[in-house]
Protein backbone atom coordinates (compact mmCIF):
# COMPACT_ATOMS: atom_id res chain seq x y z
CA UNK A 1 0.00 0.00 0.00
CA UNK A 2 2.85 2.16 0.46
CA UNK A 3 4.25 1.83 -2.73
CA UNK A 4 0.62 2.72 -4.11
CA UNK A 5 0.39 5.93 -1.83
CA UNK A 6 3.75 7.47 -3.33
CA UNK A 7 2.63 6.22 -6.92
CA UNK A 8 -0.42 8.35 -6.33
CA UNK A 9 1.21 11.30 -4.71
CA UNK A 10 3.34 11.60 -7.55
CA UNK A 11 0.73 11.56 -9.65
CA UNK A 12 -0.62 14.15 -8.41
CA UNK A 13 2.17 16.23 -7.51
CA UNK A 14 2.95 16.20 -11.86
CA UNK A 15 -0.34 17.29 -12.24
CA UNK A 16 0.17 20.00 -9.84
CA UNK A 17 3.39 21.38 -11.88
CA UNK A 18 1.71 20.88 -15.00
CA UNK A 19 -0.94 23.41 -14.45
CA UNK A 20 1.59 25.87 -14.36
CA UNK A 21 1.47 27.41 -17.27
CA UNK A 22 4.29 27.74 -20.04
CA UNK A 23 3.10 29.73 -22.47
CA UNK A 24 0.48 32.28 -23.45
CA UNK A 25 -2.62 32.09 -25.06
CA UNK A 26 -2.33 31.68 -28.79
CA UNK A 27 -5.75 33.26 -29.15
CA UNK A 28 -4.53 36.87 -27.43
CA UNK A 29 -5.64 39.73 -29.36
CA UNK A 30 -2.92 41.38 -31.42
CA UNK A 31 -0.73 44.14 -29.26
CA UNK A 32 -2.51 43.31 -26.38
CA UNK A 33 -0.01 43.15 -23.24
CA UNK A 34 -2.28 41.85 -20.68
CA UNK A 35 -1.04 38.86 -18.38
CA UNK A 36 -4.70 38.07 -17.54
CA UNK A 37 -5.44 35.07 -19.87
CA UNK A 38 -2.16 33.43 -18.92
CA UNK A 39 -4.13 31.81 -16.20
CA UNK A 40 -6.65 30.28 -18.16
CA UNK A 41 -5.09 27.04 -20.48
CA UNK A 42 -7.05 26.37 -23.41
CA UNK A 43 -9.81 23.57 -23.25
CA UNK A 44 -8.35 21.26 -25.14
CA UNK A 45 -5.32 21.06 -22.86
CA UNK A 46 -7.14 20.69 -19.71
CA UNK A 47 -9.02 17.88 -21.08
CA UNK A 48 -6.18 16.43 -22.33
CA UNK A 49 -4.45 16.48 -18.68
CA UNK A 50 -7.44 15.04 -17.20
CA UNK A 51 -7.13 11.92 -19.68
CA UNK A 52 -3.86 11.11 -18.84
CA UNK A 53 -4.69 11.38 -15.26
CA UNK A 54 -7.67 9.04 -15.52
CA UNK A 55 -5.17 6.75 -17.79
CA UNK A 56 -2.96 6.92 -14.95
CA UNK A 57 -5.36 5.29 -12.40
CA UNK A 58 -6.76 2.49 -14.55
CA UNK A 59 -2.94 1.93 -14.85
CA UNK A 60 -3.17 2.01 -11.18
CA UNK A 61 -5.94 -0.25 -10.57
CA UNK A 62 -5.02 -3.13 -12.89
CA UNK A 63 -1.64 -3.26 -11.12
CA UNK A 64 -3.14 -3.46 -7.95
CA UNK A 65 -6.10 -6.18 -9.80
CA UNK A 66 -2.84 -8.29 -10.97
CA UNK A 67 -1.03 -8.50 -7.61
CA UNK A 68 -4.73 -9.32 -5.89
CA UNK A 69 -4.80 -12.27 -8.45
CA UNK A 70 -1.69 -13.22 -8.22
CA UNK A 71 -1.43 -13.64 -4.00
CA UNK A 72 -4.97 -15.87 -4.82
CA UNK A 73 -3.59 -17.54 -7.82
CA UNK A 74 -0.74 -18.68 -5.63
CA UNK A 75 -3.33 -20.24 -2.65
CA UNK A 76 -5.75 -21.83 -5.35
CA UNK A 77 -6.57 -25.52 -3.94
CA UNK A 78 -8.87 -27.88 -5.93
CA UNK A 79 -12.43 -27.50 -4.20
CA UNK A 80 -13.65 -31.29 -2.60
CA UNK A 81 -16.37 -33.60 -3.73
CA UNK A 82 -18.47 -31.93 -0.97
CA UNK A 83 -18.04 -28.42 -1.55
CA UNK A 84 -18.92 -28.97 -5.22
CA UNK A 85 -21.99 -31.14 -4.47
CA UNK A 86 -23.10 -28.02 -1.87
CA UNK A 87 -22.01 -25.79 -5.20
CA UNK A 88 -24.35 -27.66 -7.51
CA UNK A 89 -27.46 -27.24 -5.12
CA UNK A 90 -27.06 -23.20 -4.78
CA UNK A 91 -27.78 -20.26 -7.44
CA UNK A 92 -24.68 -20.30 -9.74
CA UNK A 93 -22.12 -17.49 -8.61
CA UNK A 94 -20.70 -16.45 -12.05
CA UNK A 95 -18.12 -14.61 -10.49
CA UNK A 96 -16.92 -17.31 -8.56
CA UNK A 97 -16.82 -19.88 -11.66
CA UNK A 98 -15.28 -16.85 -13.28
CA UNK A 99 -12.52 -16.79 -11.16
CA UNK A 100 -11.91 -19.93 -10.66
CA UNK A 101 -11.56 -20.37 -14.33
CA UNK A 102 -8.66 -18.10 -14.23
CA UNK A 103 -7.23 -20.16 -11.58
CA UNK A 104 -7.15 -23.24 -12.61
CA UNK A 105 -5.49 -21.70 -16.34
CA UNK A 106 -2.71 -20.16 -13.94
CA UNK A 107 -2.01 -23.65 -12.81
CA UNK A 108 -2.45 -25.75 -16.35
CA UNK A 109 -0.03 -22.99 -17.65
CA UNK A 110 2.92 -24.23 -15.82
CA UNK A 111 1.74 -27.36 -14.05
CA UNK A 112 4.38 -29.40 -12.70
CA UNK A 113 5.45 -26.09 -10.46
CA UNK A 114 1.77 -24.94 -9.48
CA UNK A 115 -0.51 -28.29 -8.61
CA UNK A 116 -1.23 -29.21 -5.22
CA UNK A 117 0.69 -32.88 -4.61
CA UNK A 118 -0.99 -36.07 -5.45
CA UNK A 119 -3.46 -34.26 -7.66
CA UNK A 120 -3.92 -35.27 -11.25
CA UNK A 121 -3.83 -33.29 -14.45
CA UNK A 122 -7.53 -35.03 -15.41
CA UNK A 123 -8.96 -33.82 -12.16
CA UNK A 124 -7.94 -29.63 -13.13
CA UNK A 125 -9.27 -30.46 -16.67
CA UNK A 126 -12.09 -31.59 -15.58
CA UNK A 127 -13.26 -29.22 -13.33
CA UNK A 128 -12.19 -26.74 -15.57
CA UNK A 129 -14.51 -28.28 -18.21
CA UNK A 130 -17.68 -28.06 -15.69
CA UNK A 131 -16.66 -24.77 -14.75
CA UNK A 132 -16.49 -23.33 -18.65
CA UNK A 133 -20.11 -25.00 -19.45
CA UNK A 134 -21.08 -23.72 -16.91
CA UNK A 135 -20.28 -20.32 -17.24
CA UNK A 136 -20.34 -19.86 -21.06
CA UNK A 137 -23.72 -22.18 -21.32
CA UNK A 138 -22.46 -25.63 -23.37
CA UNK A 139 -23.25 -29.17 -23.49
CA UNK A 140 -20.22 -30.29 -21.18
CA UNK A 141 -18.97 -32.64 -24.43
CA UNK A 142 -18.32 -30.31 -26.48
CA UNK A 143 -16.20 -28.10 -23.81
CA UNK A 144 -14.36 -31.84 -24.23
CA UNK A 145 -14.09 -31.24 -27.47
CA UNK A 146 -12.49 -27.47 -27.81
CA UNK A 147 -10.06 -28.74 -24.76
CA UNK A 148 -8.89 -31.29 -26.99
CA UNK A 149 -8.40 -29.16 -29.85
CA UNK A 150 -6.25 -26.18 -28.46
CA UNK A 151 -4.74 -25.84 -24.96
CA UNK A 152 -6.61 -24.58 -21.83
CA UNK A 153 -5.38 -21.26 -22.78
CA UNK A 154 -6.80 -21.23 -26.29
CA UNK A 155 -9.76 -23.06 -25.56
CA UNK A 156 -10.39 -19.70 -23.02
CA UNK A 157 -9.75 -17.46 -26.08
CA UNK A 158 -11.94 -19.55 -28.63
CA UNK A 159 -14.96 -19.70 -25.97
CA UNK A 160 -14.56 -15.95 -25.68
CA UNK A 161 -14.72 -14.98 -29.33
CA UNK A 162 -17.36 -16.67 -29.89
CA UNK A 163 -19.33 -14.17 -27.31
CA UNK A 164 -18.37 -11.58 -29.70
CA UNK A 165 -20.66 -10.68 -32.73
CA UNK A 166 -18.22 -11.03 -36.02
CA UNK A 167 -17.86 -7.45 -37.95
CA UNK A 168 -20.55 -6.93 -40.54
CA UNK A 169 -18.76 -7.44 -44.36
CA UNK A 170 -19.80 -7.16 -47.71
CA UNK A 171 -18.69 -8.32 -51.20
CA UNK A 172 -18.91 -6.07 -53.93
CA UNK A 173 -20.46 -7.54 -57.15
CA UNK A 174 -18.33 -6.61 -59.73
CA UNK A 175 -20.79 -7.91 -62.32
CA UNK A 176 -22.50 -3.60 -61.79
CA UNK A 177 -19.77 -1.91 -60.19
CA UNK A 178 -16.35 -1.07 -58.71
CA UNK A 179 -15.67 -1.65 -54.89
CA UNK A 180 -14.25 2.08 -54.87
CA UNK A 181 -17.48 3.47 -56.09
CA UNK A 182 -19.28 1.37 -54.17
CA UNK A 183 -17.23 2.91 -51.20
CA UNK A 184 -18.05 6.28 -52.16
CA UNK A 185 -21.92 5.67 -53.00
CA UNK A 186 -22.52 4.29 -49.24
CA UNK A 187 -20.26 6.96 -47.51
CA UNK A 188 -22.35 9.46 -48.76
CA UNK A 189 -25.33 7.73 -47.02
CA UNK A 190 -23.20 7.74 -43.61
CA UNK A 191 -21.93 4.44 -43.70
CA UNK A 192 -18.52 4.40 -42.25
CA UNK A 193 -16.53 0.98 -43.71
CA UNK A 194 -13.15 -0.09 -44.53
CA UNK A 195 -11.83 -2.61 -46.67
CA UNK A 196 -11.37 -5.96 -45.09
CA UNK A 197 -8.00 -6.91 -45.69
CA UNK A 198 -4.91 -6.87 -48.56
CA UNK A 199 -6.32 -10.48 -48.92
CA UNK A 200 -9.55 -9.54 -50.90
CA UNK A 201 -10.13 -6.83 -53.62
CA UNK A 202 -13.95 -7.04 -53.67
CA UNK A 203 -14.70 -6.92 -49.61
CA UNK A 204 -16.06 -4.15 -47.18
CA UNK A 205 -15.98 -4.31 -43.55
CA UNK A 206 -18.93 -1.79 -41.93
CA UNK A 207 -17.98 -0.33 -38.70
CA UNK A 208 -21.42 1.90 -38.20
CA UNK A 209 -24.54 2.68 -40.33
CA UNK A 210 -26.78 5.23 -40.62
CA UNK A 211 -29.16 3.33 -42.43
CA UNK A 212 -30.08 -0.70 -43.15
CA UNK A 213 -27.14 -1.96 -44.90
CA UNK A 214 -29.74 -4.55 -46.60
CA UNK A 215 -32.08 -2.23 -47.93
CA UNK A 216 -29.92 0.97 -49.72
CA UNK A 217 -30.46 1.61 -53.24
CA UNK A 218 -27.11 -0.16 -53.98
CA UNK A 219 -28.28 -3.51 -52.24
CA UNK A 220 -31.85 -3.19 -54.02
CA UNK A 221 -29.56 -2.69 -57.58
CA UNK A 222 -27.29 -5.73 -56.95
CA UNK A 223 -24.22 -3.31 -56.27
CA UNK A 224 -23.28 -5.65 -53.21
CA UNK A 225 -23.93 -8.92 -50.77
CA UNK A 226 -24.17 -9.01 -47.39
CA UNK A 227 -21.59 -11.87 -46.65
CA UNK A 228 -18.79 -12.90 -43.48
CA UNK A 229 -15.67 -12.49 -44.22
CA UNK A 230 -14.75 -16.32 -43.83
CA UNK A 231 -17.22 -17.43 -46.47
CA UNK A 232 -15.55 -15.58 -49.22
CA UNK A 233 -12.58 -18.48 -48.77
CA UNK A 234 -14.21 -21.48 -50.65
CA UNK A 235 -14.62 -19.17 -53.79
CA UNK A 236 -11.39 -17.46 -53.77
CA UNK A 237 -9.79 -21.28 -53.53
CA UNK A 238 -11.95 -23.00 -56.28
CA UNK A 239 -10.54 -19.63 -58.64
CA UNK A 240 -13.28 -20.83 -61.45
CA UNK A 241 -12.25 -19.13 -65.22
CA UNK A 242 -14.13 -18.19 -68.06
CA UNK A 243 -16.09 -20.48 -69.92
CA UNK A 244 -16.29 -23.41 -67.22
CA UNK A 245 -18.89 -25.69 -66.38
CA UNK A 246 -19.03 -25.24 -62.88
CA UNK A 247 -21.46 -26.27 -59.77
CA UNK A 248 -22.09 -25.24 -56.58
CA UNK A 249 -23.96 -28.03 -54.64
CA UNK A 250 -25.20 -26.24 -51.79
CA UNK A 251 -26.22 -23.03 -53.48
CA UNK A 252 -28.70 -21.11 -51.57
CA UNK A 253 -29.34 -18.30 -50.88
CA UNK A 254 -26.81 -17.40 -53.99
CA UNK A 255 -23.91 -14.98 -52.71
CA UNK A 256 -21.27 -18.45 -53.73
CA UNK A 257 -23.26 -18.60 -56.97
CA UNK A 258 -23.56 -14.86 -57.89
CA UNK A 259 -19.62 -14.98 -56.85
CA UNK A 260 -18.66 -17.53 -58.92
CA UNK A 261 -21.17 -15.76 -62.06
CA UNK A 262 -19.19 -12.92 -61.50
CA UNK A 263 -15.72 -14.55 -61.82
CA UNK A 264 -17.04 -16.21 -64.67
CA UNK A 265 -17.85 -13.19 -66.29
CA UNK A 266 -21.50 -14.15 -66.74
CA UNK A 267 -20.18 -17.16 -69.36
CA UNK A 268 -20.05 -21.03 -69.35
CA UNK A 269 -22.51 -22.60 -67.44
CA UNK A 270 -23.29 -22.64 -63.79
CA UNK A 271 -25.39 -25.09 -61.76
CA UNK A 272 -26.93 -23.79 -58.88
CA UNK A 273 -28.04 -26.67 -56.73
CA UNK A 274 -30.11 -26.95 -53.35
CA UNK A 275 -31.74 -29.83 -51.61
CA UNK A 276 -34.94 -27.38 -49.72
CA UNK A 277 -37.28 -26.42 -52.32
CA UNK A 278 -38.24 -23.21 -50.24
CA UNK A 279 -34.72 -22.00 -50.34
CA UNK A 280 -34.62 -21.38 -53.67
CA UNK A 281 -36.66 -18.55 -53.85
CA UNK A 282 -34.17 -16.61 -52.57
CA UNK A 283 -31.57 -18.25 -54.59
CA UNK A 284 -33.53 -17.16 -57.57
CA UNK A 285 -34.34 -14.07 -56.41
CA UNK A 286 -30.44 -13.04 -55.70
CA UNK A 287 -29.32 -14.14 -59.29
CA UNK A 288 -32.03 -11.86 -60.80
CA UNK A 289 -30.90 -8.91 -58.16
CA UNK A 290 -27.19 -9.21 -58.99
CA UNK A 291 -27.61 -9.87 -62.78
CA UNK A 292 -26.36 -13.53 -62.98
CA UNK A 293 -27.37 -15.02 -66.63
CA UNK A 294 -25.05 -17.93 -67.10
CA UNK A 295 -26.99 -19.92 -63.83
CA UNK A 296 -29.03 -23.30 -64.22
CA UNK A 297 -30.64 -23.99 -60.92
CA UNK A 298 -31.80 -27.40 -59.88
CA UNK A 299 -33.82 -28.59 -56.79
CA UNK A 300 -31.58 -32.07 -56.25
CA UNK A 301 -29.77 -34.32 -53.57
CA UNK A 302 -26.29 -33.56 -53.74
CA UNK A 303 -25.53 -37.22 -53.67
CA UNK A 304 -27.67 -37.78 -56.47
CA UNK A 305 -26.32 -35.34 -58.96
CA UNK A 306 -23.28 -37.13 -60.91
CA UNK A 307 -25.92 -39.15 -62.06
CA UNK A 308 -27.43 -35.88 -64.20
CA UNK A 309 -23.41 -34.08 -64.25
CA UNK A 310 -20.87 -36.30 -64.83
CA UNK A 311 -17.96 -34.09 -66.60
CA UNK A 312 -18.04 -30.64 -64.81
CA UNK A 313 -14.72 -28.64 -64.45
CA UNK A 314 -14.73 -27.44 -61.02
CA UNK A 315 -17.39 -28.45 -58.05
CA UNK A 316 -18.25 -26.41 -54.87
CA UNK A 317 -19.32 -28.28 -52.00
CA UNK A 318 -19.77 -25.58 -49.28
CA UNK A 319 -21.30 -28.66 -47.13
CA UNK A 320 -24.19 -28.59 -44.61
CA UNK A 321 -22.49 -29.11 -41.00
CA UNK A 322 -23.01 -28.93 -37.38
CA UNK A 323 -22.19 -24.85 -36.96
CA UNK A 324 -19.29 -25.05 -34.85
CA UNK A 325 -16.99 -22.20 -36.46
CA UNK A 326 -20.77 -19.69 -36.48
CA UNK A 327 -21.23 -20.05 -32.57
CA UNK A 328 -21.25 -16.36 -32.11
CA UNK A 329 -24.38 -16.23 -35.22
CA UNK A 330 -26.04 -19.21 -33.47
CA UNK A 331 -25.88 -20.15 -29.62
CA UNK A 332 -28.11 -22.60 -30.06
CA UNK A 333 -25.29 -24.58 -31.48
CA UNK A 334 -24.11 -24.72 -27.73
CA UNK A 335 -26.97 -26.84 -26.47
CA UNK A 336 -28.56 -28.92 -29.36
CA UNK A 337 -25.14 -29.85 -30.90
CA UNK A 338 -23.40 -33.24 -29.78
CA UNK A 339 -20.48 -35.22 -30.88
CA UNK A 340 -22.81 -38.06 -32.03
CA UNK A 341 -24.61 -34.72 -34.17
CA UNK A 342 -21.02 -33.98 -35.46
CA UNK A 343 -20.34 -37.83 -36.34
CA UNK A 344 -23.85 -38.02 -38.56
CA UNK A 345 -22.44 -34.80 -40.26
CA UNK A 346 -19.62 -36.04 -40.58
CA UNK A 347 -21.07 -39.36 -43.05
CA UNK A 348 -23.34 -36.76 -45.22
CA UNK A 349 -20.13 -34.98 -45.63
CA UNK A 350 -18.26 -37.87 -47.18
CA UNK A 351 -21.10 -38.94 -48.94
CA UNK A 352 -21.80 -35.33 -50.85
CA UNK A 353 -17.66 -34.79 -51.03
CA UNK A 354 -17.72 -37.99 -53.10
CA UNK A 355 -20.72 -37.27 -55.37
CA UNK A 356 -18.95 -33.76 -55.86
CA UNK A 357 -15.42 -35.60 -56.54
CA UNK A 358 -17.46 -38.31 -59.27
CA UNK A 359 -18.91 -35.12 -61.11
CA UNK A 360 -15.47 -33.44 -61.82
CA UNK A 361 -13.73 -34.58 -65.50
CA UNK A 362 -10.30 -35.69 -64.50
CA UNK A 363 -9.51 -34.48 -68.10
CA UNK A 364 -10.46 -31.64 -68.14
CA UNK A 365 -7.91 -29.12 -69.80
CA UNK A 366 -8.83 -25.90 -67.49
CA UNK A 367 -9.84 -27.68 -64.46
CA UNK A 368 -10.57 -30.92 -62.17
CA UNK A 369 -10.70 -29.00 -58.85
CA UNK A 370 -12.88 -29.92 -56.17
CA UNK A 371 -13.23 -27.15 -52.95
CA UNK A 372 -14.28 -28.96 -50.10
CA UNK A 373 -15.60 -26.19 -47.08
CA UNK A 374 -17.24 -26.51 -43.70
CA UNK A 375 -18.01 -23.83 -41.25
CA UNK A 376 -17.12 -25.86 -38.14
CA UNK A 377 -13.88 -26.36 -36.64
CA UNK A 378 -14.14 -29.96 -35.42
CA UNK A 379 -11.86 -32.77 -37.15
CA UNK A 380 -14.49 -35.05 -37.86
CA UNK A 381 -16.12 -32.89 -40.43
CA UNK A 382 -12.91 -31.44 -41.61
CA UNK A 383 -9.77 -33.51 -41.73
CA UNK A 384 -11.13 -37.23 -41.68
CA UNK A 385 -13.41 -36.55 -44.15
CA UNK A 386 -10.52 -35.06 -46.44
CA UNK A 387 -8.65 -38.18 -45.36
CA UNK A 388 -11.49 -40.68 -46.17
CA UNK A 389 -11.82 -39.19 -49.72
CA UNK A 390 -8.04 -39.25 -50.50
CA UNK A 391 -8.74 -43.23 -50.17
CA UNK A 392 -11.67 -43.59 -51.69
CA UNK A 393 -11.06 -41.52 -55.41
CA UNK A 394 -8.30 -40.82 -57.55
CA UNK A 395 -7.39 -37.28 -56.30
CA UNK A 396 -4.56 -35.56 -54.72
CA UNK A 397 -4.29 -31.82 -52.67
CA UNK A 398 -3.21 -28.69 -53.81
CA UNK A 399 -2.98 -25.78 -52.16
CA UNK A 400 -5.90 -23.29 -51.37
CA UNK A 401 -2.87 -20.25 -52.30
CA UNK A 402 -5.20 -18.26 -49.38
CA UNK A 403 -2.37 -15.77 -48.03
CA UNK A 404 -3.48 -16.97 -44.73
CA UNK A 405 -5.02 -19.26 -42.06
CA UNK A 406 -3.90 -22.05 -39.87
CA UNK A 407 -2.68 -25.66 -41.55
CA UNK A 408 -4.85 -28.57 -41.44
CA UNK A 409 -4.25 -31.41 -38.93
CA UNK A 410 -1.94 -34.01 -40.27
CA UNK A 411 -2.13 -35.77 -36.83
CA UNK A 412 -4.89 -35.41 -33.85
CA UNK A 413 -4.41 -37.40 -30.83
CA UNK A 414 -4.27 -41.21 -31.83
CA UNK A 415 -5.39 -40.15 -35.26
CA UNK A 416 -2.21 -40.00 -38.32
CA UNK A 417 -3.57 -38.56 -41.51
CA UNK A 418 -2.27 -37.89 -45.07
CA UNK A 419 1.01 -35.54 -44.52
CA UNK A 420 -0.57 -33.61 -47.49
CA UNK A 421 -3.01 -32.84 -45.62
CA UNK A 422 -1.32 -29.51 -44.00
CA UNK A 423 -1.77 -27.77 -47.68
CA UNK A 424 -5.60 -27.43 -46.18
CA UNK A 425 -6.32 -24.03 -43.97
CA UNK A 426 -8.35 -23.42 -40.30
CA UNK A 427 -9.87 -20.14 -39.26
CA UNK A 428 -10.95 -19.07 -36.51
CA UNK A 429 -12.82 -16.82 -34.41
CA UNK A 430 -9.96 -16.10 -31.87
CA UNK A 431 -7.17 -15.57 -34.26
CA UNK A 432 -8.43 -14.05 -37.62
CA UNK A 433 -11.70 -12.20 -36.22
CA UNK A 434 -13.54 -14.19 -38.70
CA UNK A 435 -16.31 -17.10 -38.60
CA UNK A 436 -14.35 -21.23 -38.17
CA UNK A 437 -13.96 -22.25 -41.65
CA UNK A 438 -11.83 -24.93 -43.14
CA UNK A 439 -10.81 -24.86 -46.66
CA UNK A 440 -9.37 -28.12 -48.66
CA UNK A 441 -8.48 -28.34 -52.39
CA UNK A 442 -8.32 -31.36 -54.37
CA UNK A 443 -7.57 -32.17 -58.29
CA UNK A 444 -8.95 -35.09 -59.64
CA UNK A 445 -6.12 -36.98 -62.01
CA UNK A 446 -8.15 -40.15 -63.05
CA UNK A 447 -11.33 -40.40 -63.08
CA UNK A 448 -13.19 -44.09 -61.48
CA UNK A 449 -12.91 -45.30 -58.11
CA UNK A 450 -9.96 -45.93 -56.47
CA UNK A 451 -9.32 -49.80 -54.87
CA UNK A 452 -8.53 -50.40 -51.54
CA UNK A 453 -4.52 -51.68 -52.67
CA UNK A 454 -4.15 -48.42 -54.59
CA UNK A 455 -5.13 -46.00 -51.68
CA UNK A 456 -1.51 -46.17 -50.55
CA UNK A 457 0.97 -45.54 -53.13
CA UNK A 458 -0.66 -43.12 -55.87
CA UNK A 459 -1.92 -39.98 -53.30
CA UNK A 460 1.07 -38.11 -53.62
CA UNK A 461 1.10 -34.41 -53.64
CA UNK A 462 4.72 -33.60 -54.86
CA UNK A 463 3.51 -31.39 -57.71
CA UNK A 464 0.84 -28.78 -57.57
CA UNK A 465 0.28 -28.68 -61.02
CA UNK A 466 -0.64 -25.33 -63.22
CA UNK A 467 -3.49 -23.58 -61.43
CA UNK A 468 -5.31 -20.63 -62.15
CA UNK A 469 -6.27 -18.93 -58.98
CA UNK A 470 -6.37 -15.41 -58.45
CA UNK A 471 -5.85 -14.59 -54.85
CA UNK A 472 -9.17 -11.74 -54.96
CA UNK A 473 -11.96 -14.46 -55.74
CA UNK A 474 -14.30 -15.13 -52.75
CA UNK A 475 -17.34 -16.44 -52.48
CA UNK A 476 -20.72 -17.51 -49.94
CA UNK A 477 -23.36 -15.18 -49.14
CA UNK A 478 -26.59 -14.09 -47.07
CA UNK A 479 -30.20 -13.76 -48.84
CA UNK A 480 -32.16 -10.23 -48.97
CA UNK A 481 -32.38 -9.78 -45.36
CA UNK A 482 -28.72 -10.33 -44.93
CA UNK A 483 -28.95 -13.93 -43.13
CA UNK A 484 -25.59 -15.91 -44.25
CA UNK A 485 -26.29 -19.14 -45.63
CA UNK A 486 -23.50 -20.80 -42.89
CA UNK A 487 -26.38 -20.07 -40.78
CA UNK A 488 -28.11 -22.27 -42.64
CA UNK A 489 -25.98 -25.47 -42.81
CA UNK A 490 -27.73 -27.33 -39.98
CA UNK A 491 -31.24 -27.18 -41.96
CA UNK A 492 -29.41 -28.45 -45.07
CA UNK A 493 -28.21 -31.18 -42.84
CA UNK A 494 -31.87 -31.71 -41.49
CA UNK A 495 -33.19 -31.47 -44.71
CA UNK A 496 -30.77 -34.82 -46.14
CA UNK A 497 -32.04 -36.55 -42.49
CA UNK A 498 -35.79 -35.97 -43.80
CA UNK A 499 -34.71 -37.56 -47.06
CA UNK A 500 -32.79 -40.41 -45.40
CA UNK A 501 -35.46 -40.92 -42.92
CA UNK A 502 -38.02 -40.90 -45.99
CA UNK A 503 -36.13 -43.88 -47.44
CA UNK A 504 -35.58 -45.76 -44.76
CA UNK A 505 -39.39 -45.82 -43.81
CA UNK A 506 -39.97 -47.01 -47.54
CA UNK A 507 -37.84 -49.62 -47.45
CA UNK A 508 -39.31 -50.56 -44.06
CA UNK A 509 -42.39 -50.77 -45.40
CA UNK A 510 -41.10 -52.70 -48.45
CA UNK A 511 -39.26 -55.16 -46.49
CA UNK A 512 -42.43 -55.37 -43.86
CA UNK A 513 -44.89 -55.94 -47.44
CA UNK A 514 -42.17 -58.64 -48.30
CA UNK A 515 -42.05 -59.88 -45.40
CA UNK A 516 -45.36 -60.43 -44.96
CA UNK A 517 -45.88 -61.47 -48.59
CA UNK A 518 -43.40 -64.78 -47.51
CA UNK A 519 -45.25 -65.14 -44.10
CA UNK A 520 -48.38 -65.61 -46.33
CA UNK A 521 -46.90 -67.70 -48.96
CA UNK A 522 -45.30 -69.88 -45.87
CA UNK A 523 -48.90 -70.24 -44.38
CA UNK A 524 -50.05 -71.41 -47.73
CA UNK A 525 -47.44 -73.66 -47.90
CA UNK A 526 -47.85 -75.42 -44.31
CA UNK A 527 -52.28 -75.49 -45.01
CA UNK A 528 -51.06 -77.05 -47.86
CA UNK A 529 -48.66 -79.67 -46.77
CA UNK A 530 -51.30 -80.84 -43.97
CA UNK A 531 -54.08 -80.96 -46.41
CA UNK A 532 -51.94 -83.04 -48.36
CA UNK A 533 -50.74 -85.20 -45.53
CA UNK A 534 -54.17 -85.27 -44.18
CA UNK A 535 -55.63 -86.67 -47.33
CA UNK A 536 -52.11 -89.38 -48.32
CA UNK A 537 -53.17 -90.25 -44.35
CA UNK A 538 -56.90 -91.05 -45.28
CA UNK A 539 -56.05 -93.18 -48.81
CA UNK A 540 -53.12 -95.12 -46.82
CA UNK A 541 -56.14 -95.68 -43.79
CA UNK A 542 -58.54 -97.09 -46.45
CA UNK A 543 -56.18 -99.11 -48.24
CA UNK A 544 -55.54 -100.93 -45.04
CA UNK A 545 -59.36 -101.05 -44.56
CA UNK A 546 -59.34 -102.36 -47.85
CA UNK A 547 -56.50 -105.01 -47.65
CA UNK A 548 -57.48 -105.90 -44.25
CA UNK A 549 -61.12 -106.46 -45.33
CA UNK A 550 -59.70 -108.67 -48.44
CA UNK A 551 -57.91 -110.49 -46.11
CA UNK A 552 -60.91 -111.40 -43.74
CA UNK A 553 -62.80 -112.06 -46.87
CA UNK A 554 -60.06 -114.80 -48.01
CA UNK A 555 -60.22 -116.40 -44.39
CA UNK A 556 -63.40 -116.82 -44.39
CA UNK A 557 -63.59 -118.34 -47.88
CA UNK A 558 -60.83 -121.14 -47.15
CA UNK A 559 -62.71 -121.52 -43.47
CA UNK A 560 -65.23 -122.45 -45.77
CA UNK A 561 -64.33 -124.42 -48.25
CA UNK A 562 -62.61 -126.26 -45.14
CA UNK A 563 -66.21 -126.74 -44.35
CA UNK A 564 -67.42 -127.83 -47.24
CA UNK A 565 -64.23 -130.46 -47.63
CA UNK A 566 -65.01 -132.08 -44.28
CA UNK A 567 -69.05 -132.33 -45.76
CA UNK A 568 -68.31 -134.32 -48.50
CA UNK A 569 -65.95 -136.76 -46.97
CA UNK A 570 -68.84 -137.60 -44.33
Amino acid sequence: MGDDDDSDFDAFESLGEEKKPEKKSIFKAEGDDSDEDDEYELKIEEDSKAQDAETRQQQLDAEAERKSDAQRQAGFKLPGKKELEIEKHRPPDLQLVQNRIQDLLFVLADFRVRREPNRSRSEYIELLRDDMANFFGYVPELIELFLEMFSPAETMEFLEANETPRPTTIRTNTLRTKRRDLAQALTKRGVHLDAIGDWTKVGLKIYESQVPVGATPEYLAGHYMLQSASSFLPVMALAPIENETVVDMAASPGGKSTYLAALMKNTGTLVCNDINTKRLTSLIANLHRLGVRNAIVCNEDGRKLPLRYKKVDRVLLDAPCSGMGVIARDPSVKLQRSVKDIQRSSHLQRELLLAAIDMTDAQSNTGGYIVYSTCSITVFENEEVVDYALGKRFVKLVSTNLSFGVNGYTRYGSKRFHPSLKLTKRFYPHVHNMDGFYVAKFRKFANGVRKVEDADGENSNDDDDDEDDDDDKEGDDDDEEGEDEDANKGEQEDDYDDITNEKSKSKTNEETKVMGTKEEEARMTTNANKSEKRKRVGKESKNEQIKSHRNQNKSEKAKKKKREGKHIKK
